[in-house]
């Protein structure tokens, strides 16, 4: 009867020995090092759904402020279209670059011109700080695999010591040491490719960006340079305003009188 009992038993363990280990006890099995490297990995799932929320079209350029400043630039009221950008409801990215560009425009004598370089300036550094809130998965992304690493060589290293310990060789204990010891290898790959990726995407997601508020904001300041120009709008408003002058008619020429000598001379 024990011999009954015994024998479902030894099938149960070697089904579970075929069975291999859990993903849990995988990630379990890579210490201290696994368990920093699942905490990065929920940090960097969260900094790619923040990056994804604010990283887009309708965050950085809304159509509606663009519509607004399109409307009130147009019509020649930067006092309004600057006091839209600077309030703290409408901030974001492209009525920061141009809140800079207007304050240089007024303030400044010679602010038609300077508003340009003001406009490129507000611009580079509004684009360095979406790069800058982009570095955190770069940093994840590289420093993952050395963590990896660090965790697979201090596993080597245990596992060559329990070996060393031991009266003779025993190739099974060293080769399941050293699998547990990649373990923490494998979680720094699967951690550092996804958010080198996405690093990479996010940054060309900016560049695109970038370029099409750059098109948007000359398209805005168009209204103020044609509005300040020699001969511009203004100027043809106010030369078609003034009333037209009828030219004057041309006096008609009068023979000239003939000599007075002459005309003695005849008379005699």
């Amino acid at each position: 009867m024990n011999i009954l009992l015994a024998v479902p038993s030894t099938a149960a363990q070697a089904a579970g020995d075929d069975a291999g280990t859990s993903w849990l006890q995988t990630i379990q099995a890579g210490g201290v090092v696994g368990y920093l490297i699942i905490g990065l990995s929920i940090v960097a799932v969260g900094l790619m759904i923040m990056h994804f929320v604010q990283i887009r079209r309708n965050a950085l350029l809304p159509p509606m402020q663009l519509e607004t400043l399109d409307t009130m630039l147009s019509q020649g009221d930067v006092s309004s279209a600057l006091k839209f950008c600077m309030d703290p409801d409408n901030d974001s990215y492209v009525t920061r670059i141009l809140s800079a560009g207007l304050t240089r425009f007024q303030k400044s004598a010679f602010g038609a011109f300077e508003i340009k370089n003001a406009l490129e300036e507000a611009g580079e550094e509004q684009t360095a700080r979406l790069y800058r809130s982009t570095d955190g998965l770069g940093v994840i992304g590289a420093i993952a695999p050395l963590m990896g690493l660090l965790g697979t060589v201090m596993g080597m290293v245990g596992a060559f010591e329990s070996i060393s310990r031991t009266a003779g060789s025993n190739h099974e204990k060293l080769a399941s040491n050293i699998s547990l010891a990649l373990v923490t290898t494998l979680l720094g790959l699967i951690l550092a490719i996804p958010c080198i990726a996405a690093y990479t995407f996010f940054r060309n997601r900016i560049d695109a960006l970038g370029s099409e508020a750059a098109l948007e904001i000359e398209r805005l300041t168009l209204h103020l340079e044609s509005a300040h120009a020699p001969g511009g709008a203004a100027a043809a408003a106010a030369k078609s305003a003034a009333p037209r002058r009828a030219a004057a008619p041309q006096p008609t020429p009068r023979p000239a009188p003939a000599p007075a000598g002459r005309t003695e001379g005849n008379g005699s």
